[in-house]
């Protein structure tokens, strides 16, 4: 899915620089990327977060999985190449968002170490910052606000993460937050604590 199909095309540049563009809104465009097992609070603390920065008067924006599948990759599944495919189209979204000089949190299981690493390989660096939600397959389970757990235990689900289908964990993220025991507050604030001391909210 990755080969460049069409032709006779033109990269543009733009007129307005990324730094004049950050200076603008007073911050560094960073893609906060939330991974871990479905349940573990991903989407949860990237709304959190957004919540936190716009009432800081920053500009952040959260891409959801599920709602990505609603539109842009709706015609994927949940295959190791859909979920590869999956990931490099939002990862490329999330760069653009990066260099709008927005701060976005994109809340996706992301399984494939491979797959979150393509997507910081396209990123300027510093921009990309991997935040690993940790949370056992038991604790995720025992929530299971969606259902799916349960549905994939019946085999209604094939290929699930974390029952079906494997997750590898990240080895060097920036931010590791363990929502087996953390609140989501704390979570946040872990989060926070990166973007302030990495100087994305400086401008």
């Amino acid at each position: 899915m990755t080969q460049q199909k069409a032709t006779n095309i033109t990269w543009h540049e733009s007129q307005v620089a990324r730094r004049d563009r950050e200076k603008l809104l007073g911050q560094k465009g960073a893609t906060v990327w939330l991974t871990g097992l479905s349940g573990s609070g991903k989407s949860t603390i990237a709304v959190a977060a957004e919540h936190a920065l716009i009432e800081r008067g920053r500009l952040a924006y959260v891409l959801d999985g599920d709602n990505i599948r609603h539109g842009l990759n709706q015609n994927l599944g949940f295959s190791p190449e859909d979920r590869t495919e999956n990931i490099r189209r939002i990862g490329e979204v999330a760069k653009l968002f990066t260099d709008s000089g927005i701060i976005v949190f994109s809340s996706f299981i992301s399984p494939y170490r491979a797959d979150r690493d393509a997507v910081r390989a396209i990123m300027e660096p510093g921009d990309f910052v991997e935040v690993y939600v940790r949370a056992s397959v038991e604790t995720c389970e025992g929530r299971d606000v969606k259902g799916l757990y349960k549905k994939a235990r019946a085999g209604e689900i094939p290929e699930f993460t974390g029952i079906s289908a494997p997750y590898e964990e990240p080895e060097k993220p920036e931010v590791v937050v363990d929502t087996n025991d953390q609140t989501v507050e704390e979570s946040v604030a872990a989060v926070m604590q990166h973007l302030e001391g990495g100087g994305y909210l400086a401008g």
